[in-house]
């Protein structure tokens, strides 16, 4: 069984972080981390590959400063990595994103694809479906728990009640929850040995991609501080007073 995984490189969860000039998180410079999100998927797919034979490749889009959480990925026990690197690929929104990994994806066989529900950074929650979509896909969302049986995905979809169980025909795309699984943690001779293993760099142009095709349809036009709370007012009144006092203060806020 071959899996795709997809991974992102965020920006360190405990660090400041600082806009560019174009209005976009200054990435340059900064070592930017696994997001944590993507490491549930990646050890559902460790496992199946550990149960049934097959490999696992990590596929992540960044600038050169997201070699490092490809690195641990690969130390974590994936095969083999691709990261996509390109200037026009500065300010991509989900759309571009999902071109570029879906372009990725269709380069070499594979029968599972699995995800993170949403990146901790841009929490848009679109790009895995998107990519589903551009590759035809089946997709099977918000898996606490995923089995491959007979040529199928079966996965449990927790609810309020409790859970739906999915089932999908290889191949298809799955997204993973937080807490599906208990990701590894990076061995001494895993780290050695994800020095050894292949790691593909490519630019859009390797992918048959030009700079529109990967072209936002959205930016950042400007940013601005949350707006300081005012002080609370309150209301000593009592009885119609206070209502009548409480209604003209919902009216100023246009609430009512």
């Amino acid at each position: 069984m071959n899996i795709v995984v997809t991974v992102k490189s965020v920006p360190n969860p405990e660090g400041i972080q600082e806009l560019g000039p174009d209005n976009l998180v200054a990435r340059a410079g900064i070592q930017g981390v696994l997001d944590p999100g993507d490491e549930y998927g990646l050890e559902a797919a460790l496992q199946l590959v550990e149960a049934a034979g097959g490999e696992v490749t990590v596929v992540s889009m960044g600038p050169d400063d997201a070699l490092p959480a490809v690195h641990r990925a690969l130390a974590m026990g994936a095969h083999r990595g691709v990261l996509i690197t390109d200037d026009a690929l500065r300010g991509a929104d989900a759309l571009a994103t999902a071109r570029v990994l879906a372009a990725v994806i269709r380069r070499t066989p594979f029968d599972l694809v699995i995800a993170g529900a949403e990146s901790t950074d841009g929490y848009t929650g679109t790009l895995p479906m998107s990519v589903a979509e551009l590759l035809d896909l089946p997709a099977a969302t918000f898996a606490r728990r995923l089995e491959v049986v007979d040529d199928k995905v079966r996965i449990e979809r927790p609810t309020e009640a409790g859970y739906d169980t999915a089932e999908s025909p290889l191949p298809a795309l799955v997204t993973v929850t937080s807490g599906a699984t208990e990701p590894r943690y990076p061995t001494l001779k895993g780290i050695m040995q994800a020095k050894q293993k292949p790691l593909e760099r490519l630019t859009i142009a390797d992918l048959g991609l030009s700079p529109e095709d990967v072209a936002p349809t959205q930016v950042v036009v400007a940013v601005e501080d949350t707006p300081a709370k005012s002080a609370a007012e309150v209301v000593e009144l009592g009885g119609a007073e206070a209502a009548v006092c409480i209604a003209n203060l919902l009216a100023e806020a246009k609430v009512i």
